[in-house]
């Protein structure tokens, strides 16, 4: 998993003064997604995971929120903060993953994990294609082209 904060930007509200809203990047298994969290939300997951793992500095609680020099350095030491997180753990916590939105998946033994493997179809048919009736005089490219992919890779088109 890899982490970064590439940009932040300022929220005003009418019923509060304005906060500013940290877009955090989440790359995992090739995937990229992004949540964007407010330096409260980091404040308290902060706290929680102070009482289940070791966890880095964060950065300071009181700054000037308008100053962008000092946003620029909250940006990075929130940045830093995540990063070391994930450094500094082998299994990170459930409340981690689920501020960084990420589905937890326990991980089976290692001595298990090879008679356990659940799969998933990639390419379901409601109905045999074969059987198809032909709904009008043109063959469906779409399902030959499938078909000729799963059941004759090796053949290549002229």
């Amino acid at each position: 998993m890899e982490v970064y904060i590439p940009s932040f930007r300022y929220e005003e509200s009418d019923l509060e003064r304005g906060y500013t809203v940290f877009k955090i990047e989440v790359l995992m298994n090739g995937r990229k997604h992004f949540v964007e969290k407010r330096y409260s939300e980091f404040h308290a997951l902060h706290k929680k995971l102070k009482k289940c793992i070791k966890t880095p500095e964060i950065p300071s609680k009181h700054v000037r929120n308008w100053v962008p020099k000092v946003l620029e350095q909250r940006r990075q030491g929130l940045e830093t903060y995540l990063q070391a997180v994930i450094l500094e753990n082998e299994e990170l916590p459930k409340l981690f993953l689920d501020f960084l939105n990420v589905r937890h998946l326990p991980s089976l033994p290692k001595a298990e994990s090879y008679g356990k493997l659940s799969h998933q179809p990639v390419l379901l048919f409601l109905r045999d294609p074969y059987v198809l009736p032909a709904a009008s005089d043109f063959p469906n490219v779409v399902i030959e082209g499938v078909l000729h992919g799963i059941f004759y890779p090796h053949l290549q088109p002229r």
